[in-house]
């Protein structure tokens, strides 16, 4: 079994049914895995704030850690090695709202907008979601059979 570590600002997609692709420690940020069970193709993107106008500069050298500049990298990535959209399952988690305690920034709440949006916008269903609250996520694909898991300091390990 390979273990795959995507880190914050980052993404990865695998075609190798022995790949856990994996990445730790989701505060705000928010975890897009995808997953083709028909041609068993997927990935993982680990993306920081919702939108890339803040910062283009930084978008051209970076474009995983934005949700509207890494959205579109991940999906067109997985297009190449076979996947195609309609037979996709999307998940979230992450979007939490951590050393926030007034919820001044919102950088959870709008990591969660905006993902929702671009996904809205081009007609993807969100499968299963973990998103908000006020606790770190450490998030696995299992490329063998396209299962999540989701864990935290809150309890068992979850499936979503």
């Amino acid at each position: 079994m390979g273990q795959i570590i995507i880190g914050i600002s980052d993404f990865k997609i695998s075609n190798k049914s022995q790949d856990v692709l994996i990445t730790y420690a989701l505060g705000s940020c928010i975890a897009v895995v995808v997953y083709d069970p028909k041609v068993k193709v997927g990935g993982l993107l680990h993306f920081m704030l919702a939108d890339s106008s803040i910062d283009t500069k930084k978008a051209l050298q970076q474009p995983a850690m934005f949700a509207d500049t890494g959205v579109p990298l991940l999906f067109k990535a997985c297009y190449k090695l076979g996947a195609e959209k309609r037979h996709m399952t999307v998940k979230l988690a992450g979007g939490a709202s951590i050393m926030d305690d007034t919820n001044f920034f919102r950088i959870g709440q709008k990591n969660i907008m905006a993902i929702r949006k671009i996904l809205w916008r081009n007609n993807v269903i969100v499968t299963s979601e973990d998103t908000g609250e006020n606790y770190n996520r450490t998030v696995e694909l299992h490329m063998s059979d396209g299962r999540v898991t989701v864990r935290s300091g809150r309890g068992p390990v979850k499936e979503l």
